[in-house]
């Protein structure tokens, strides 16, 4: 890390939260340290082109229409490159540009591909993170090749009322449905089946929303936890990136012993799932139940304005400028490290 390090922001993609990637990169843009870092900004555009994008202006806005094609190997190619993965959802946080980047052979920052893959599957996550002892709400899956109305009928005599169901691959609440009864049930995996073929269903928890920011390689650590108070019915897509209703609360309005229980089973579900480089993990806090659910895992949180990720660690002491440059030296410390594993013919 003593000469200037190209960092390729990589954003876009083809998921259904391709906005609020750009929105992330443009902001990461203005935050790295331009004495330390080479920032590059490279787009995918919601039809699959690889462009350069221009950071003086929109990033993404009109990534569509301008922008210098390029071939994405030109650009992992040049030395000293960290990319940093900013594509929320599918075909961008699930493993998949993961494995281009470790086939690439060049050093990124986040989770590998294992990880990426079972925090995007919130399936596979409740089942490994059920494992491992964790608290969690009380959930079913099913297929969307399978017939909705039975597995609704199923769900609400498993579960009751009212449910959340969402698409199991997915994230920032897109497909996320709050259903009163069984035929909200029905229409709610209708509407998740549009997204993916995994459907979850959660029963419906009462109390605080709480996220915690992790850290870290081998070594992790948790930042103070950060509670939302949701603006709609449920903390949806609008409320997260439209409306601007929700209410953040740093800290959280938990008892003391509740945040050190919620940062202690965020480094635990972060190391059960194998994540590396940073992740947001989410809780529900039930005060007079169960106490801290676990919610779910996101190996890229958002990097908004408004995303309680860089806001967390800014409210533990870790300005964003200075979160940036953690990420790339974990990028590369991980980078190193895997390197020294390979084995090769040679």
């Amino acid at each position: 890390m003593g000469t200037r390090t190209r960092l390729v922001l990589l954003f876009g993609g083809r998921s259904a939260e391709h906005d609020v990637s750009c929105v992330s990169a443009r902001h990461v843009a203005a935050a790295a340290d331009r004495d330390r870092f080479e920032v590059v900004a490279l787009g995918i555009t919601r039809t699959g082109q690889w462009r350069l994008a221009e950071l003086a202006g929109p990033l993404g806005d009109r990534l569509d229409a301008e922008g210098l094609a390029v071939a994405p190997a030109e650009i992992f190619a040049e030395p000293d490159t960290v990319v940093f993965p900013l594509m929320h959802g599918p075909m961008g946080e699930d493993g998949t540009v993961q494995g281009l980047l470790e086939t690439a052979d060049v050093a990124y920052v986040g989770s590998g591909v294992l990880a990426s893959a079972m925090c995007m599957d919130k399936s596979v996550a409740k089942l490994v993170c059920a494992h491992h002892g964790l608290p969690q709400c009380r959930y079913r899956t099913a297929s969307a090749h399978d017939p909705l109305e039975a597995a609704a009928e199923q769900a609400v005599a498993e579960l009751g009322l009212p449910l959340f169901v969402k698409p199991a691959n997915m994230g920032s609440s897109v497909g996320v449905s709050r259903a009163a009864t069984d035929s909200d049930v029905v229409q709610a995996l209708e509407s998740a089946a549009r997204y993916d073929q995994t459907l979850v269903i959660e029963e419906a928890v009462t109390g605080e929303e709480v996220e915690v920011a992790v850290l870290g390689n081998r070594e992790v650590e948790a930042s103070v936890p950060g509670g939302i108070v949701p603006g709609a019915e449920f903390y949806d897509y609008a409320d997260k990136y439209l409306a601007d209703g929700a209410e953040l609360l740093i800290p959280a309005r938990i008892p003391q012993p509740a945040a050190e229980e919620a940062q202690r089973l965020a480094i635990s579900a972060y190391r059960a799932l194998r994540c590396e480089g940073m992740a947001r993990v989410d809780f529900f806090y039930e005060s007079h139940g169960r106490g801290l659910l676990l919610s779910e895992v996101n190996t890229i949180p958002g990097f908004t304005p408004i995303s309680m990720y860089p806001k967390l660690w800014e409210a533990s002491g870790l300005s964003y400028p200075r979160l940036i440059e953690t990420l790339v030296e974990l990028a590369v410390e991980r980078h190193e490290r895997r390197r020294r594993h390979r084995r090769t013919d040679r």
